[in-house]
């Protein structure tokens, strides 16, 4: 399972088809150096999304495997 406190490049590394998930959002910088030590939390707040709701969409899309 997931948590906020994750950073965005654990969780690309872990479960690289949540790529999609985060692209769906506007989240489109995956590759730039700030989102390898990015909690999810800090990257749901740049992009003015909710952090709890990130969390859920990307342990629902983990949970497909």
């Amino acid at each position: 399972m997931l948590t906020k406190e994750m950073t965005v490049g654990q969780v690309l590394k872990l479960y690289p088809q949540t790529v999609q998930v985060f692209l769906e959002l506007g989240m489109h910088c995956l590759g730039c150096p700030s989102s390898t030590m990015e909690s999810i939390e800090g990257a749901a707040l740049t992009h003015g999304r909710n952090a709890e709701e990130l969390v859920a969409q990307l342990n629902k899309a983990i949970a497909v495997v």
